[in-house]
């Protein structure tokens, strides 16, 4: 302590202005708490970005997978294509029976009118 007391004086006047500052911090958390409205359109906003990126996951999870199932058709359309040619008469012979049948129907069907 010192013999004038100024020193105690300034040492509570810093007290109560950091006692202040600290009081006004705790209002405004308290504020904050209390305002509904602002924490609802926060966790709205952050539901949202959640969705959006689950959205865009979920679209290049699907575009993966769809080129990924183009790209093994792709690959049996060839194969495909490739035994047609080295074997063509058992496909002339669907497609023989197929057209037989479409004339069959036609032929059925006129008949009946």
């Amino acid at each position: 302590m010192t013999g004038n007391g100024t020193g105690d004086t300034e040492a509570l006047r810093e007290e109560i202005r950091r006692t202040r500052v600290e009081l006004g911090e705790t209002m405004e958390l308290l504020a904050a708490k209390a305002d509904v409205k602002a924490r609802l359109r926060e966790s709205a906003g952050q539901a949202k970005e959640r969705m959006r990126e689950q959205a865009a996951l979920t679209v290049s999870r699907v575009r993966g997978q769809a080129a990924q199932k183009a790209d093994v058709a792709r690959v049996q359309a060839y194969e495909k294509g490739a035994a047609v040619r080295r074997n063509p008469v058992p496909w002339a012979a669907v497609a023989a029976g197929a057209v037989a049948t479409v004339i069959v129907l036609l032929v059925v069907r006129g008949r009946r009118r």
